[in-house]
């Protein structure tokens, strides 16, 4: 993949990932968040991991989305109503902010150690078939099943909470 492209999909979703905080209709702000999914799985299959780019698609631009918009049609969420900002947060807001970002940049680049520079393709790793023995065979077993029942407690939750609303 040419650097061009990759910086074309990373600026899209910073453009987007952006429109997600910023937008006051939540059906827009979580339509903005599929693009950045989208743009997640861009980069993915870029990087010659198919499996995972399909896996983000169908995964979170796909069912978590479309739990996202239900429960916000289900709250009848509207648009976000306007508040006054303090003066203060006015003046003072934007200079905090980049000073709050270039502290964090100082910080995680002085003890993060240095990593070499990615070599696209050349990593042939991250077939389906390795995914499937790393969780069902291998180290990811036992996790993987936690996570199993966890999801399973949810559900159940779930439905007892959505049954005594019924009652």
């Amino acid at each position: 993949m040419s650097a061009l492209l990759f910086w074309i999909i990373v600026g899209v979703m910073l453009l987007f990932g952006a429109m997600v905080v910023l937008q006051r209709n939540p059906v827009a702000s979580a339509l903005s968040l599929v693009v950045c999914f989208l743009g997640l799985a861009a980069l993915y299959v870029s990087l010659d991991a198919y499996f995972i780019g399909v896996i983000q698609i169908l995964v979170y631009a796909g069912a978590v989305m479309v739990l996202f918009v239900f429960v916000i049609m289900l709250l009848n969420a509207g648009t976000e109503k306007s508040v006054g900002k303090s003066w203060f947060a006015q003046i003072a807001g934007l200079p905090l902010l980049l000073a709050f970002v270039a502290v964090m940049g100082f910080v995680i680049r002085g003890f993060l150690p240095q990593f070499r520079d990615v070599e696209f393709g050349s990593w042939a790793g991250g077939t389906a078939r390795e995914i499937g023995r790393a969780l069902f065979g291998g180290d990811y077993i036992l996790p993987f099943e936690v996570m199993t029942v966890l999801v399973l407690i949810a559900i159940l939750g779930a439905v007892v909470l959505a049954r005594k609303e019924l009652d």
